[in-house]
C-alpha cells in the first residue's frame, strides 16, 4: 500500500483542494453553503489530482523523462515499485472514480439547473479528466510543450474556485475571479518549482517546460512574479467586491508573509536538491493563505 501512497504524492494534495476551499469560503461568506456539495467537490478534486500524479508517473517514464539521470523525487514506475501495466490500470480506475465523483457532485449541485448548465459542467469535468491524463501521456503531451502552466491556472484556479462557488450559490460574482486567479497563480508556482528542479534532465529529454524555454534565471524571475501577482490579486478583491477595508483585510498579511519569505529565499543558484523542499513549502503556505483569506471573508460578512 505504501507504494501507492507514494505514487499519489501526498504533498501535492493540500494544494489540490485550495481552489475548492476558496470557492466554498466565498460562497459561505455570501450566505449560501451546502456541506455535501463541499465534500463532493473536495473528493472529486483529490481524485483528479491523484489521477494526474499517476498519469504523470506513467507518462514521464514512458517518454524517457524519468531516467537514470533523475536523482531527486524519484517516481514509482521509474524505480520499479509499480509496473507500467499496474499504473495503466490505476490511471483507468482513478479516471472512472473521478468521473463518478464528478457526476455525483453535479447531481446534487445542479438539481434545478438547465440542461445547458449541466452540459457545461459535464464538459468541464471531462476536460479536467482528459487534461490530467494528457499532461504527460500520449504522442503529444501538452506538458512537454510548456502548456502545463495554463492548464494548472485554469483548473486549479479559475474553474475550481468559480465552479465551486456557482455550485453553492447558482450565480457568479465576477469579483471572485481575483482570488481565484491568485490561487491559480500560486498553483502554477508549485508546478514551476517542479520544472526548475527538473530543468537539467528536461533539457536532455526534450520536455520544453517554461523554465527550459526561458532559462533557469528567468525561470526564478517568473516564479517571483507569480508570487507577487497572486498576492496582489488577493489584496485587490475587497476593492473590486466593494468590501470596506478594515482590520480584517489587514490581517491578510498573516497569510501573505509566509509567501513573501519564499520570494526572498529562492534564487537561481539553487540546486535541484535545494529547490525540492520548496514545492511542499509553497503548497502548504498557499493553503494557509487561502484559510486566512477565507476566514477574513467570513468575519467581514457577519
Amino acid at each position: 500500500m505504501n507504494r501507492w501512497v507514494d505514487a499519489a504524492r501526498p504533498r501535492t494534495l493540500p494544494l489540490a483542494v485550495g481552489s475548492i476551499l476558496l470557492g466554498n469560503f466565498l460562497a459561505y461568506a455570501s450566505g449560501k453553503f451546502d456541506f455535501l456539495i463541499a465534500i463532493l467537490a473536495t473528493l472529486t478534486t483529490l481524485l483528479l489530482q491523484i489521477l494526474s500524479n499517476f498519469a504523470n508517473d506513467l507518462g514521464d517514464f514512458s517518454n524517457g523523462v524519468d531516467n537514470v539521470d533523475r536523482k531527486v523525487a524519484l517516481r514509482s514506475v521509474q524505480t520499479g515499485k509499480i509496473s507500467q501495466q499496474e499504473m495503466r490500470t490505476a490511471v483507468l480506475w482513478t479516471a472512472v472514480l473521478s468521473f463518478i465523483a464528478g457526476v455525483s457532485l453535479l447531481y446534487f449541485g445542479l438539481k434545478n439547473a438547465s440542461i445547458e448548465i449541466w452540459g457545461t459542467f459535464l464538459g468541464l469535468g471531462l476536460a479536467a479528466i482528459a487534461a490530467a491524463i494528457a499532461y504527460t501521456v500520449g504522442k503529444r503531451p501538452y506538458g512537454y510543450m510548456g502548456l502545463g502552466d495554463l492548464s494548472v491556472f485554469l483548473f486549479f484556479g479559475l474553474i475550481g474556485t468559480v465552479g465551486t462557488y456557482y455550485l453553492q450559490t447558482y450565480h457568479v460574482n465576477y469579483a471572485i475571479f481575483l482570488p481565484a486567479s491568485g490561487c491559480g497563480l500560486l498553483s502554477v508556482a508549485v508546478l514551476n518549482l517542479n520544472n526548475l528542479r527538473d530543468i537539467e534532465n528536461d533539457i536532455k529529454t526534450g520536455k520544453n517546460s517554461i523554465p527550459v524555454r526561458i532559462g533557469k534565471t528567468f525561470g526564478f524571475y517568473y516564479q517571483k512574479a507569480l508570487y507577487l501577482i497572486a498576492i496582489a490579486c488577493f489584496y485587490a478583491y475587497p476593492l473590486v467586491a466593494g468590501i470596506k477595508i478594515g482590520i480584517n483585510q489587514q490581517l491578510l498579511l498573516v497569510g501573505v508573509y509566509p509567501i513573501i519569505q519564499l520570494f526572498r529565499e529562492l534564487h537561481p543558484g539553487m540546486t535541484s536538491e535545494q529547490i525540492d523542499p520548496y514545492l511542499k513549502k509553497t503548497a502548504l503556505r498557499t493553503l494557509f493563505l487561502i484559510l486566512v483569506f477565507g476566514g477574513i471573508q467570513i468575519l467581514t460578512s457577519h
